[in-house]
């Protein structure tokens, strides 16, 4: 259903800054606390004495305190220590790779010994001091292959984002799509149009003219295993479109991060980064809001959605040109879950034979 020898953005790490969070990712209940030295650590999620969960306990001199009945749990998964009792023996639970990098934590919920820290997606903006971020996270009750096809597809803006980021010249500008290696890319430019609210805003951000054409792209990148990072933007028409200069445009990442929760929902962390005026904070604040607000749209829809698809588990839905980036998307997706699951059978193939 989902790959799990890969990175995901667990948390952030103002969830774990005062208690253990419990988490459920790609169907793994996990405990994300602040171990030895302030260090991130991942456990599963589960006292090995009652069963009880861990993140409902306290950290105490970077171990983690079930609050059930004070069982001491390292980071490693190894019992270390409870009251009046000698539990060195208990069996280990499940660690998991952790890594804290770029604002976010990222956990391994596969084989720990193929996890690689240098295999964590790359986010230019995030050390950047000439780009500002700002983001949040939303729950959603949907398989998150419909979030990548809702992000690789911006055709919906037309509609569910009508009074923000929607403009009917979406409609009328076919999107190109191409594969590279693993990596996805979806783009669309439009020439010569007005700018919708958001932009307009975001021009007026930017210390430009918001009632003037513009050129307007959408880039969209997808790659594994659910990561979609947006290119988007206006210029003053005739300035070079995507390519203008910086003084000439109003222009962002869009951030998408989308960790199963299950096989019928996610956890979304959503931002924008952004190259222009990044120390100015109402500006990062507005665009925080207007952003929450256009993605709170594409919530309603993607649960209805879901709830459609699990009623009627038969119908076969219709496949557009439109759809191009998360048909193919969800085809590398396909190939790496089947990877996985031939390398986990291998050595039960070779001990059988």
């Amino acid at each position: 259903m989902f790959p799990k020898n890969t990175w995901y953005v667990a948390c952030t790490p103002d969830e774990i800054a005062e208690k253990p969070l419990g988490r459920l990712i790609c169907g793994e209940k996990i405990a994300f606390y602040r171990g030895p030295q302030g260090k991130v650590a991942a456990v599963e999620d589960f006292c090995p004495h009652r069963g009880a969960p861990l993140s409902l306990g306290f950290v105490e001199d970077g171990q983690l305190i079930c609050g059930y009945h004070g069982l001491s749990m390292g980071a490693d998964g190894k019992t270390a220590a409870m009251p009046g009792q000698r539990v060195r023996g208990f069996p280990c639970i499940r660690s998991y790779p952790v890594e804290e990098r770029y604002g976010f934590i990222w956990v391994w919920p596969g084989d720990a010994e193929q996890a690689d820290p240098a295999l964590i997606h790359h986010l230019e903006w995030a050390d950047n001091p000439d780009w500002a971020y700002g983001g949040g996270l939303f729950h959603i009750n949907c398989d998150y292959r419909l979030m990548i096809d809702n992000l690789m597809d911006l055709t919906h803006e037309t509609y569910v984002h009508a009074s923000s980021i929607g403009q009917k010249e979406i409609d009328e500008v076919a999107p190109a799509t191409t594969v590279e290696g693993d990596s996805v890319i979806t783009s669309r430019h439009m020439q010569n149009i007005m700018a919708p609210p958001f932009w307009r805003r975001a021009l007026r951000g930017n210390g430009l003219a918001d009632d003037v054409p513009v050129d307007r792209w959408q880039i969209c990148r997808f790659t594994p295993p659910s990561h979609v990072l947006i290119e988007v933007g206006v210029a003053h028409a005739g300035k070079g479109g995507y390519e203008a200069a910086e003084a000439d445009k109003a222009a962002s990442i869009v951030v998408d991060f989308i960790t199963p929760e299950t096989e019928t929902s996610i956890w979304y962390f959503w931002g924008m980064a952004r190259s222009f005026k990044p120390d100015d904070q109402e500006l990062t604040a507005s665009i925080r809001e207007g952003q929450g607000k256009i993605f709170s749209e594409d919530l309603q829809m993607l649960e209805q959605q879901q709830a459609n698809l699990l009623a009627h588990p038969q119908r076969q839905l219709l496949k557009l040109n439109i759809d191009a980036g998360g048909v193919q998307a969800r085809r590398i997706l396909e190939r790496l879950i089947a990877a996985e699951r031939t390398q986990a059978t291998l050595p039960e193939l070779i001990a059988s034979s």
